[in-house]
């Protein structure tokens, strides 16, 4: 399946209620989120009805003014939607009889899903292209010490300095990725603690 990247127009154009858009946005999530929900529920009833509910939720927020501040960022927050609303499916049916053809109770899946691994998979495509764009130097630096994770005397060498001086040259060229990464991505977290490696 290819992985669909969203902006500020296409959710302009969901919101505004152009036909296309809102095609593309349905089945395209609608494979997405049955890929989620088929490990989580047996019925296919309790997999509408999920879809279902996720669509409207999500909907409901992006017409709303300021309603999705970051548009990139759709892939994740729908699937962050269909996690409260499969939980709150858990909740209303338990001790309840359970809508599945063999009438066991639906547990979550611990494994990672399509969501997760494209949500993943979009998030090292943002870094590769912030490491693109950074200065040469500085990002032949943070492969070698982030990504080869290369021994600091062998880079040291390399960049002809010493680990004084190497330290200060990794903490310029983090704050340059940083910033980069926060802008287009808006995790802070993630690379705080991706930095406190050094």
């Amino acid at each position: 399946m290819q992985f669909h990247s969203f902006d500020a127009s296409y959710v302009e154009s969901l919101c505004a209620g152009d036909q296309q858009t809102q095609q593309h946005f349905v089945s395209y999530f609608t494979l997405l989120l049955q890929l989620k929900l088929r490990s989580r529920l047996q019925s296919p009833q309790a997999i509408e009805d999920v879809c279902q509910e996720t669509f409207s939720r999500v909907l409901a927020v992006l017409r709303k003014d300021g309603g999705l501040r970051q548009p990139e960022r759709l892939g994740p927050f729908v699937n962050t939607v269909c996690r409260n609303v499969l939980l709150e499916h858990y909740r209303s049916s338990k001790g309840n009889e359970s809508l599945d053809v063999e009438g066991r109770p639906e547990l979550p899946s611990t494994g990672d899903d399509a969501f997760d691994i494209a949500s993943a998979s979009q998030t090292k495509q943002k870094v590769r292209e912030i490491l693109l764009d950074m200065p040469s130097r500085d990002r032949q630096l943070l492969k070698a010490v982030f990504i080869d994770e290369r021994d600091r005397d062998e880079v040291c060498g390399e960049f002809g300095v010493d680990r004084d001086y190497l330290r200060v040259m990794l903490h310029r060229a983090k704050q340059e990725f940083k910033t980069e990464y926060v802008k287009r991505i808006g995790n802070p977290a993630r690379v705080d603690a991706y930095s406190r490696k050094d």
